[in-house]
């Protein structure tokens, strides 16, 4: 039996207690804080006893007997009676059986406890749990992996100011504990994980051990039942540089490990990638977008691939992306070939609008779209490691859109064609306001709609996060089953996306510091605040244990299944 805990305080007869919540006096020589967990119970007229858990959700201290707020200095001098008295508010989670009574005045109320707390924030419903941080006295909280997985829900959404917020590093954390909590069992071996990193090269050493990590830090992974270790089994791949005729990494900090990616001519024609070179919230109305259609056809069907990745269009060898705008520019501005080209009823300012634009995006996409490099092959990106790291941070966002846009259609389709949801998929995108917003459309915006809407049965689950979910389409916050939030701006707490928060966190997400998160849960009634270890694995340059091993072994560190 457990041992029997401590009275923390009475429910209070002077305010009104609800099956939902009701108020507390704290005991004098004890205390509760926010988020602790309570139990107590009540006895029905027929002898039945029902469990009653919450969570703390706000606390208030008084004076009792003073009427004017200068009376606090004379009762300090004893020139007035008054008492101090604690009365915490708690949010109920939980009843046993489920009555739903209020709580009794002058009823006993202690902190729950070992299997208590389970009961109370339904730890013990979860047949699969997902560690997602420690609460404020060092005891592990959980996720339910049906609400990732796709099994009764999917997706996870990050919201949080940048820098300050964490939101890369909690999506990181999230899925080292998916991998090897024992969460997904054996399917772990298997499971993929799709990262793209916009920022800076932070996520180019996830197979390094941090430096900086403390024993105490150490320690905080073993409540959680995680091994304090870097990522295993990674790959990472970043754009070539700039005028590159070898097609190297465009990486400062890594010398090794890294390979360049890129798309064949060959590839952007018979693929049709042309329209994510548009892929900026484009409006449909806007005539040119009918241009982009036009020409992405003409180019399947007219550029024939060479076995190096160029391309022969009308008996004109194509090798490099600008000698292919410099083509299809011509034949869209050209009077006799516009309709060819163009489409029927398409009038020189569309035409011209299509010009400009894709002109303007030959700087920024040249080193990704190309046939001048010998075997191209070696320059995919494809899904070998548990976790692929596509290096976003030298690229235009125009580019980066582009990446995005194809990469994510591409390993949406595949998981399409295998016709089955495991292995797991896991996409993690930050910024996803740029890719998916929520006015607009344009077409990596409609993948990640299809991913949130159809991916669950596809086992493709997006951890998406951004500054401001006000700013992301709608349907894509509402698909994600987990709701994570950071530090927040004030007047983005306000936005009705965190409805979901009750009045005090939705003010405490405004002060909580870095590796302090609140995490939402369609089980749980009530957010939970987690604090998540320090990073095991180095997240700068600076930060990396020394390693002569390259990552070209793409399961290196992975057991067999």
């Amino acid at each position: 039996m457990e041992p029997e805990t401590p009275i923390v305080g009475l429910v209070v007869g002077t305010q009104e207690a609800t099956p939902l919540d009701f108020s507390v006096a704290v005991a004098p020589g004890r205390f509760l804080q926010l988020d602790d967990v309570v139990a107590l119970e009540r006895s029905l007229p027929d002898g039945e006893t029902v469990r009653m858990y919450g969570v703390v959700s706000q606390i208030s201290a008084r004076h009792e007997g003073a009427q004017f707020d200068s009376d606090v200095f004379l009762i300090r001098e004893q020139l007035l009676p008054a008492e101090v008295s604690e009365v915490a508010s708690i949010s109920t989670t939980r009843f046993e059986p489920e009555i739903f009574v209020p709580p009794l005045p002058g009823s006993h109320v202690r902190i729950a406890q070992g299997a208590e707390r389970d009961q109370a924030l339904f730890f013990d419903r979860m047949r699969q749990k997902v560690p997602v941080g420690l609460s404020h006295d060092e005891q592990p909280l959980f996720a339910n992996l049906e609400f990732i997985d796709g099994t009764r829900g999917a997706h996870v959404n990050i919201s949080g100011i940048s820098g300050v917020a964490t939101k890369t590093t909690y999506a990181t954390f999230l899925l080292q504990s998916l991998f090897t909590s024992g969460a997904l069992g054996t399917e772990a071996v298997n499971t993929k994980a799709l990262v793209f990193n916009v920022k800076g090269e932070d996520l180019l050493f996830l197979d390094r051990e941090n430096i900086e990590l403390d024993p105490e830090e150490a320690a905080r992974y073993k409540l959680l039942g995680l091994e304090p270790q870097a990522f295993r089994s990674v790959s990472f791949f970043a754009p070539p540089k700039i005028d590159s005729p070898a097609a190297v990494p465009d990486v400062a900090s890594r010398a090794t490990g890294v390979r360049s990616f890129f798309w064949t001519l060959a590839e952007f024609c018979q693929q049709g990638l042309l329209p994510f070179l548009f892929a900026d919230a484009e409006d449909d109305r806007q005539q040119y977008t009918m241009v982009v259609h036009n020409v992405t056809a003409r180019l399947q069907k007219e550029a024939t691939p060479l076995p190096d990745g160029a391309v022969m269009i009308e008996g004109n060898e194509v090798r490099t992306f600008r000698d292919l705008v410099d083509f299809v520019s011509g034949k869209v501005d050209d009077d006799m070939e516009r309709e060819y080209w163009a489409g029927r009823a398409i009038g020189p300012g569309s035409a011209g609008a299509f010009v400009r634009r894709l002109a303007g995006a030959v700087r920024h996409v040249d080193r990704l779209i190309r046939g001048d490099v010998a075997n191209p092959e070696k320059h995919r990106i494809e899904l070998q490691s548990q976790v692929n790291v596509v290096d976003l941070h030298n690229l235009n966002d125009r580019a980066k859109r582009f990446v995005v846009g194809v990469t994510v259609r591409r390993a949406f389709e595949e998981k399409e064609r295998a016709g089955r949801a495991r292995p797991l998929l896991f996409l993690v995108l930050d910024e996803l306001n740029k890719y998916a917003p929520r006015d607009g459309s344009s077409p990596i915006k409609e993948i990640l709609l299809d991913v949130a809407e159809r991916g669950r049965s596809l086992g493709v689950i997006l951890i998406g996060a951004q500054q401001t979910a006000s700013e992301v389409e709608r349907r894509i916050i509402a698909n994600s089953a987990i709701r994570v939030v950071g530090r927040l701006d004030s007047a983005e707490a306000g936005r009705d996306e965190y409805r979901f928060l009750p009045a005090p966190q939705r003010q405490r997400s405004t002060i909580i510091k870095p590796g302090t998160m609140i995490v939402n849960q369609p089980e749980l009634p009530v957010p939970l605040v987690v604090e998540f270890p320090f990073p095991a694995w180095a997240t700068r340059a600076s930060e990396a244990a020394p390693s002569g091993e390259s990552v070209d072994d793409p399961f290196q560190g992975i057991p067999s299944s």
